[in-house]
């Protein structure tokens, strides 16, 4: 398939989820979107957010690398401090709390941002104001998404974001002009249920007349999601959201060696089950596809964050997963 320049592509989530599909999509068209979470607390974005009350730039960055066409500038964004005050920092998400601080909006930041990295498309924060993650699962309430991130809560959990949150208008204008959607794969309710929770984005999903799709986690987390199944991931998306958005659901198709998969299983982690009778009855299409990466991939975090190395042990090939849409977009 050959790059379509009129496809309109926007991609949500956060994080490695969003990093893969962009990196895979960006070959296929020039007009792509980036809507990225912007409740992360945790790591070097949490120390700036905290310091210098800046919004958090890690998602932000990690999207902005994905799109770039300037390697050595891509490596510069992704660098970063093994000593000294700066140690933990990566030279991205101090560059984007500057620009914050001298524009006096993240947003511009952003943009300024995207120039140096010679982008393909660009990257919108969804929400513009300062906000917590909170959960609730019955039993205890967590807060934060760094706290969520690595805690263990009941089933089907309901979050919500402190105070409320502030809406780009550029996001939501985004959603509404596309020919595709995609809500990249990702934690779900963290990057993922951020993102549906915030208001006017689960009108906008069911307002537009693009073709939303879903591409789906390959494993579950432990402690969150176990025992879930791809018809369990989108139902708990539109449960998140309010209520149907999904037109089209891309599962994977290919299984990890066994060796990947017993690392997994001793972390209490297994692959994403195909329920194939729910997706037939399920009002949206379900498609398989192949989109499992034949090598392990370097995640750019995973010097400073040995979490990262592993969550990425298995993971979705982003020229695959980009096929796989692009195959909607032409259906």
């Amino acid at each position: 398939m050959d790059k379509i320049q009129g496809a309109k592509i926007v991609v949500i989530g956060g994080g490695t989820g969003s990093f893969v599909m962009l990196s895979g999509l960006k070959n296929y068209t020039a007009d792509l979107t980036a809507l990225v979470s912007m409740a992360d607390d945790g790591g070097s974005t949490g120390k700036l957010r905290d310091e210098l009350g800046v919004l958090p730039g890690g998602d932000v960055r990690q999207c902005l690398v994905a799109l770039s066409r300037s390697p050595r500038v891509r490596d510069l964004f992704n660098y970063r401090f093994d000593e000294g005050s700066l140690a933990g920092h990566s030279f991205g998400n101090l560059f984007l709390a500057a620009t914050e601080k001298m524009t006096g909006s993240f947003r511009a930041g952003v943009e300024l941002a995207g120039e140096i990295l010679n982008t393909v498309g660009r990257v919108e924060p969804i929400i513009t104001n300062q906000v917590t993650l909170l959960l609730d699962d019955g039993k205890k309430i967590l807060r934060g998404e760094d706290t969520i991130d690595d805690g263990k809560f009941s089933p089907r959990p309901k979050i919500w974001l402190e105070p409320k949150p502030k809406v780009n208008p550029m996001a939501l204008k985004a959603i509404k002009n596309a020919d595709v959607v995609v809500v990249a794969p990702g934690s779900l309710y963290e990057s993922l249920g951020t993102v549906l929770i915030t208001p006017g984005v689960s009108d906008a999903l069911t307002s537009t007349k693009a073709k939303v799709v879903y591409v789906c986690n390959l494993v579950n987390k432990a402690g969150q999601t176990d025992g879930f199944s791809v018809h369990d991931y989108a139902s708990e998306l539109e449960r998140l959201a309010g209520k149907p958005f999904i037109d089209y659901v891309i599962y994977n198709t290919n299984e990890p060696g066994q060796e990947l998969l017993e690392l997994y299983a001793a972390e209490g982690s297994e692959p994403v089950q195909v329920d194939t009778e729910a997706l037939r009855a399920a009002h949206y299409k379900a498609k398989g596809a192949d989109m499992l990466a034949n090598r392990i991939w370097q995640n750019p975090n995973q010097k400073s964050d040995p979490k990262a190395m592993f969550r990425t042990l298995i993971r979705h090939d982003p020229d695959k997963a980009a096929r796989a849409v692009m195959k909607i977009y032409f259906s």
